[in-house]
């Protein structure tokens, strides 16, 4: 057995939304470290929401310099760093890399106004038939297209537009690269044929030359230059891979890397990615390329995960843990009475795509209890998975067993809840750390390491638990994943209407 400082180690680094996350883990997937650095969010206006890429890096910073802290990582055992970042990142730089503005980030609909017109001047099946994605203010593109027409000086100077993960890979080796799995927040790169589109770019008012090279996620593109070594304590010369969608990088920490396959995602916001070989796409879902060459994901992202129970605690059970909450909910039964939970808590995602729409508690009476809505908030949740799955399903798309990700995934209670809304086998992967994990084999695979992603997830990624859905459960759920859908048709006019 080797001793810890003759191993060969990979650092994984996360870029998310409340925080960076980075983990160093041994060849087999063993996390030896790992750091979280939070940062802010920035509303200056209703609609907006917006992140400062140098406070990400010095978050980073940070967080490197705490991992190499721990007693046996060495910064000569790292063989590869992996980086993955949120989506839909628009960070314009100039010639030398310098940040011209705060980037809008993914839950961002400055430009909802430019997409409406953009739809209607080139056509949203000529977007579509090339991106594979509809034209919504949360992408990349139309975030570009805001900066082009109301700060056009900023746009003037903008010699590329990053990333959230390619910004982190500039910073650590002066090396600007877009990587193929977050090419599906630029409209104009063809999601069958991975390239840049010319003609469609000069159609949207844009130029290819604004984006940097494509690579493939495990491709080297350059390594740790002197200052950043100095920053953050690694070792100049380690090599960096271009990295991949945080989304992509979690399904693929799951173990997620072959085609029928399913991730689940159970953290702040819920969702879920198929893997397929093919560019299969539905206007009401997201598409984009795998991390893993030659595989593409049909994902569903949801508000409602996490966080809304997160909510919850924080306003109706401060003194309580999680455990504490969701015991209560065990008591109730399946469909908790009639108590329905919309888990729009900030507008809706896929797969119906509406910044309007709210939280809604439906069917509360004298006789419901805080368990009653506790457990409507877990099955809301259930609810807006097996909407995207039902969606996919439209597009020919079917999901297996479901490998879950994230914080949720260590509840029984909760997973079991989604196995028996879905009707689908879920599978808990040890890990809770799929994202940076999925970072790590990227560049483990791309530095040789692993000869395949079939080596890197067979020697790191274990399945601790399998949970079955129960058929009379499921049976109680149609019912109830019915009126789910019925209420928000009925309210959706209302959430337009009312903008409060």
């Amino acid at each position: 057995m080797k001793n810890i400082q003759e191993k060969r180690l990979l650092l994984g680094i996360d870029l998310g939304t409340s925080a960076c996350k980075a983990a160093v883990f041994d060849e087999d997937g063993t996390v030896l470290a790992q750091s979280a650095q939070p940062y802010p969010v920035y509303y200056p206006r209703p609609g907006w929401a917006e992140q400062d890429p140098e406070e990400w890096w010095e978050a980073i910073c940070l967080g490197i310099r705490e991992v190499l802290s721990v007693e046996g990582v060495r910064p000569e055992n790292i063989c590869g760093i992996g980086v993955d970042g949120q989506s839909w990142s628009a960070i314009p730089v100039d010639w030398q890399g310098k940040v011209l503005a705060r980037t809008p980030i993914w839950m961002d609909t400055r430009a909802r106004d430019i997409c409406t017109r953009v739809k209607e001047e080139i056509g949203e099946d000529r977007i579509f038939r090339t991106a594979g994605n509809d034209f919504l203010p949360g992408y990349s593109t139309p975030k570009m297209l805001w900066f082009k027409e109301e700060h056009p000086e900023i746009f003037e100077k903008t010699w590329k537009f990053l990333q959230s993960n390619s910004y982190i890979v500039w910073k650590l080796t002066g090396v600007m690269s877009q990587d193929l799995s977050q090419g599906y927040g630029i409209h104009f790169f063809d999601m069958e044929h991975l390239c840049y589109d010319e003609a469609l770019a000069e159609e949207l008012g844009l130029f290819v030359d604004l984006m940097p090279p494509l690579y493939p996620c495990d491709r080297v593109v350059g390594t740790v230059e002197k200052e950043a070594a100095r920053l953050t304590g690694l070792r100049e010369g380690t090599p960096v891979v271009a990295g991949g969608l945080d989304a992509a990088c979690g399904t693929l920490g799951a173990g997620v890397y072959r085609a029928g396959e399913t991730q689940e995602q159970g953290g702040q916001a819920g969702g879920m990615s198929i893997c397929m070989e093919r560019a299969a796409a539905h206007k009401k879902l997201i598409l984009s390329p795998h991390v893993v060459p030659g595989k593409w994901l049909l994902q569903g992202g949801s508000v409602g995960g996490g966080g809304a129970l997160k909510w919850f605690r924080q306003e109706f059970g401060p003194d309580f843990t999680f455990d504490e909450l969701t015991r209560e909910a065990e008591q109730i039964p399946p469909g908790a009475e009639g108590v329905i939970f919309l888990p729009y808590m900030a507008g809706e995602r896929s797969p119906i795509w509406d910044p309007d729409a709210k939280g809604v508690f439906y069917g509360l009476s004298f006789n419901k209890t805080r368990g009653h809505m506790i457990r409507a908030v877990l099955e809301g949740v259930a609810f807006s998975l097996e909407h995207n799955l039902r969606t996919a399903g439209e597009a020919g798309v079917q999901a297996g067993a479901l490998n879950a990700m994230g914080g949720a995934s260590n509840s029984r209670l909760w997973t079991q809840i989604k196995a028996d809304v879905t009707g689908k086998t879920i599978r808990v992967p040890a890990s809770d750390t799929a994202t940076t994990l999925g970072a790590a084999l990227l560049a483990g695979t791309g530095c040789g390491i692993y000869k395949d992603y079939e080596e890197a997830v067979n020697r790191t990624i274990a399945i601790t638990r399998i949970q079955e859905p129960d058929e009379a459960n499921h049976r109680i759920y149609r019912r109830y994943m019915e009126l789910y859908l019925e209420l928000y048709e009925d309210l959706k006019g209302t959430f337009s209407k009312y903008k409060l």
